[in-house]
C-alpha cells in the first residue's frame, strides 16, 4: 500500500543517487515536499529534476554532513522554504574498499567516521531541534554491518555500529516528545558504492548474489520502501529499532 505523505516536509541526505535518490523520489511520489541533500551538485540536481518531472516538489541543498554549518543550513532551508521538518532520512555515508586492519591509515579511519558517525550525529542534532514541539520521524541508514562484523572493514563496521547506537540513544530520549527515531540496516544493495567495492563483472555480481541467502543483491527500492514505512504512521509503535533488510546476510 502506498504511503500518503501529503503536507509533510522531508529531508534526505545522500540523495544524489542510490538509496537516497530512491527514497526522495518515493517520498515525493507520496506527496511530501522533499529537500535533497548531497555533496554532489550534479547528483542532487538530477534527483530534483526526476522528482519535478514526475509532478513532485523538491529542492537541492549541497551538504557535507560532516560540516555542522552545512547541516544546519539544510535543516534551516527545509523550515524556511516549506514551513517545517516532519521527516528526516540520514542516508549519507561512505564505504571504502576493503583492506587488512594493519594497512588502514588514520586519515581513512577519520574520514569514514566523520561522515558515517559524526554526520548522523550532526544531522540528528539539527533535525531534532527543528522537530521539537511538533514531532516527527527520523530514519538513519545503517548497514548489516551495524549488527555483524565485516572482515577488512574495521572503521566502516565500527561506524555503522555507532549509527545504531546513536539511533537507540536518541530514540529513548525523544520518543515521549513525539519524535520517532529508527534505523534501517541494508545488506549489499546495487548502488554506485557496491560497484566501487566489487566491480561490474559477471563474476562479481554472482559473488554478491551468492553471499545473500535470498539469492540476489538488494535494490535501492527495497530499502526505500522500508524507510517510508518507518517514516509513516503505519510504524507508529516502532521506536529505537534497527530494521535489518539484507536478504538473510546477517542471519548466516
Amino acid at each position: 500500500m502506498a504511503q500518503d505523505f501529503s503536507g509533510k516536509v522531508a529531508l534526505v541526505t545522500g540523495a544524489g543517487g542510490g538509496i537516497g535518490r530512491a527514497t526522495a523520489q518515493a517520498l515525493a511520489a507520496g506527496g511530501a515536499k522533499v529537500v535533497v541533500g548531497d555533496v554532489s551538485q550534479k547528483g542532487g540536481d538530477e534527483t530534483v529534476a526526476l522528482i519535478t518531472a514526475a509532478g513532485g516538489t523538491a529542492s537541492f541543498v549541497r551538504c557535507d554532513v560532516s560540516n555542522p554549518d552545512d547541516v544546519q543550513a539544510i535543516v534551516d532551508h527545509a523550515v524556511s522554504t516549506y514551513g517545517a521538518l516532519d521527516i528526516a532520512v540520514n542516508n549519507a555515508g561512505v564505504d571504502p574498499e576493503v583492506a587488512p586492519v594493519a594497512e588502514w591509515k588514520l586519515e581513512d579511519f577519520d574520514r569514514i567516521h566523520s561522515i558515517n558517525t559524526r554526520g548522523v550525529f550532526l544531522c540528528m542534532k539539527a533535525e531534532i531541534a527543528a522537530m521539537e514541539g511538533r514531532g516527527g520521524a527520523i530514519v538513519n541508514v545503517g548497514s548489516f554491518a551495524s549488527v555483524s562484523g565485516v572482515a577488512n572493514k574495521p572503521a566502516y563496521t565500527a561506524s555503522k555500529h555507532a549509527v545504531l547506537g546513536l539511533t537507540r540513544a536518541a530514540a529513548l530520549q525523544y520518543g515521549r516528545a513525539g519524535i520517532r527515531i529508527n534505523a534501517v540496516c541494508p545488506g549489499g544493495v546495487r548502488t554506485a558504492i557496491l560497484v566501487d567495492n566489487v566491480g561490474t563483472s559477471a563474476e562479481a555480481e554472482a559473488a554478491v548474489a551468492a553471499a545473500h541467502p535470498i539469492g540476489r543483491a538488494g535494490e535501492s527500492q527495497d530499502i526505500a520502501e522500508a524507510i517510508l514505512w518507518l517514516a509513516s504512521p503505519a510504524s507508529g509503535f516502532v521506536l529505537g529499532h534497527g530494521l535489518v533488510i539484507d536478504g538473510g546476510l546477517s542471519a548466516q
